[in-house]
Formats: C-alpha cells, sequence, structure tokens
C-alpha cells in the first residue's frame, strides 16, 4: 500500500472479495533534508487511516538500499552516458515485484496485489500481463521489464475499473485517501526542481548549443538535463524570429553539444530503432513477427515489425515515429496483452 486511492480501493475489493488482506508500505528513499522527495511520513499516515478503516493489520518495509543499489545507480549511470532512463520500469522489476514481494511470501502471503491498473492471466502454460479496462490508466508500460515467474502470485483488482470508478469506491467506503491527488514522476525526485536534485550527484558540463547547419545559438547547461524532443527550458526565446519552436534533436556526449532545430520537426522522425535488455512476458517470439509497441508511456500503441538479432531486436515503425529516445523502453503489445520489452539503444533515422 502507498498511501494513494488506487492502492486503498485494491485492498478494500480483496477484502470484500474474501481474502485475508495484510497492508505493507514499502519505503525506497530516506533523506534528511525536510526539503525530502518523498512524502513517506503523509503516505504512510494515510495507509494506517486507510487500514484503520478497512480494519486490516498493516506494516512497514525499508527497502532504500536496495533501490539504490538497484535502481537508482543505474539512473545515474544512464543520465551520465547521456541517455533518458525509466527508473519506475526497474524499480516495478528489481524492488516491487523482487524483494517487496519476496518479503510479503516470507509473511505467509499466498498472493501480492497492487494497485496497478493492469490485468493477469494464470494459465497451466504460464503467466501473461494483461491491458487494463481504463485505456487512458494502463501501466503495463512500466512493467514490461517484470519477469514471468514474478507475476505468478500476483492479483490486480483495479484491472477492469476506470479511475473515476475507483475514486467513487474509495468515496463510498469514506476512505481518507479518495480524493488525494495522483503521484506523479519519480518518487525519488517527488515535486521539487529535477536539475537542483541531478546537480547533488552529477556535475553539469555546459556547452554549445548548435543547429543542425553548424549554427551555434546558445548554450547548455548540462547534456543530461535535455532529453530528445524538448520544446521548454532551452531559452532559445527570440533567436529566430517568432515563427516556429525550437526543439532538442540530438545529443553529442563526445563534444559536449546539444543539437537544436528551429520550426522544422522532421530531424526527430526516425524509422527504426535497436532494443536491448529484451524481456518476454508468456510469449515465446519468433524470429520475426509484427505487433503494436508504444516508445513511451502517454502514447497510442503503434505498429511495429520487430526481428530477433543477436543483441536484441531490431523494431522497424510502420509509420515514422517522433521523439523516441535511446534509454527510454519499447513496449510489445498484441491485442489483450503486453508481450514484454526492452531499452533502446539506437535509434535509426
Amino acid at each position: 500500500m502507498s498511501g494513494g486511492v488506487d492502492s486503498s480501493v485494491a485492498a478494500l475489493l480483496l477484502k470484500k472479495q474474501g481474502y485475508n488482506v495484510i497492508g505493507l508500505y514499502m519505503l525506497n528513499w530516506e533523506e534528511e533534508s525536510p526539503q525530502g522527495a518523498c512524502t513517506a511520513d503523509s503516505d504512510f499516515a494515510d495507509v494506517q487511516r486507510v487500514c484503520g478503516a478497512l480494519e486490516i493489520p498493516f506494516y512497514s518495509v525499508n527497502f532504500s538500499k536496495q533501490y539504490y543499489e538497484r535502481v537508482f545507480e543505474y539512473f545515474l549511470a544512464e543520465y551520465k552516458a547521456g541517455r533518458t532512463p525509466n527508473p519506475d520500469v526497474l524499480c516495478n522489476r528489481e524492488i516491487k515485484f523482487g524483494p517487496f514481494r519476496e518479503y510479503a511470501l516470507s509473511m505467509g502471503a499466498d498472493f501480492v496485489a497492487t494497485g496497478h491498473y493492469c490485468g493477469v492471466e494464470h494459465t497451466q502454460s504460464g503467466h501473461r500481463l494483461l491491458k487494463a479496462k481504463d485505456t487512458g490508466k494502463d501501466q503495463t508500460y512500466f512493467l514490461n521489464q517484470v519477469r514471468e515467474e514474478q507475476i505468478a502470485n500476483v492479483l490486480f483488482p483495479l484491472a477492469d475499473l476506470d479511475k473515476s470508478e475507483v475514486r467513487a469506491i474509495a468515496e463510498k467506503y469514506n476512505l481518507t485517501t479518495a480524493k488525494k491527488k495522483d503521484s506523479t514522476g519519480i518518487c525519488f525526485i517527488g515535486e521539487r526542481n529535477f536539475r537542483k536534485f541531478l546537480q547533488n550527484y552529477l556535475p553539469a558540463q555546459p556547452g554549445k548549443i548548435i543547429t543542425l547547419d553548424g549554427e551555434t545559438v546558445g548554450e547548455h547547461i548540462g547534456l543530461m538535463y535535455y532529453t530528445i524532443g524538448q520544446r521548454r527550458g532551452l531559452d532559445l526565446g527570440g533567436k529566430r524570429g517568432e515563427d516556429g519552436r525550437w526543439f532538442v534533436v540530438k545529443k553529442d556526449l563526445q563534444n559536449n553539444v546539444l543539437y537544436v532545430s528551429h520550426g522544422d520537426e522532421s530531424p526527430l522522425f526516425s524509422r527504426a530503432c535497436c532494443v536491448s535488455n529484451l524481456n518476454w512476458i508468456g510469449y515465446i517470439p519468433p524470429q520475426s513477427f509484427e505487433c503494436t509497441a508504444k516508445f513511451r508511456y502517454r502514447q497510442g500503441e503503434q505498429k511495429v515489425k520487430v526481428t530477433l538479432t543477436p543483441d536484441g531486436a531490431l523494431v522497424e515503425f510502420n509509420e515514422k515515429q517522433r521523439a523516441v529516445t535511446e534509454g527510454q523502453y519499447a513496449v510489445f503489445y498484441d491485442e489483450t496483452a503486453c508481450l514484454g520489452g526492452g531499452v533502446i539503444d539506437k535509434v535509426i533515422y
């Protein structure tokens, strides 16, 4: 239980279905500063209130050491390499469905349940990760690296509910989290300034901002603070009048150069990408196949052709895709399920 409305309602529904429910709160980040990233204390207070209302026992477990070693160090290494990581994907495999699941089972639990918007299908041949009914909230993208065996005894009570229905259930049963705002971003960064946070761990190296035709138009504050397709925060307003906007189109780590384009978005569109660290969930892929894919969370599924390679896979797009970014994930789907995914290593234009 995270202290949010989704896990609160998940616990409520399981209790109503006759399960013997235990609430387990997970702490992943510790910081002494009063401006600390996570609202851990208030979140745990919400867990206590909800569990009290549901009359279920609750516990807290600290995985901050595992989180730092398994997720945060990877996060820093990727930014240092000029890529844009998604640590929430890794957190699911390395923490929530890793040590957290193991801890719950050691307590005698038969199942682990979360408030994720997705479903699971258990069959004799394996376990499949299903899309949620609420396509706008579907969270299978963030679970694409979870190993099949990690969802063998997992329940997702919100699979067939819309977010509005979840809030309505919470209000009906007077749960204190009913109107609590959804958490956004990475937990350990929270609501504070991302750039200032990153500066505590990685020294910034300012450098030139250059157009693709070689004109120097400004100075960046460090390549790690920018992502492909970014429009805001470039401080280039007025450089070429008011017509059109500036976009980040490329990062040259070796020469510490940020490349931008003005008005013309065509340099952002790619035709394929190379993917590594492939993980398949209840799916045995043939050498080559067609499916749909997402290259970021807030995106509709796109038709692709996947061809397995010695290092991973080549993913060819039916239609060119905007701002596909190294370090993010390509996540594969069929009509009903998430097939798995991998890390985008190279974008092909």
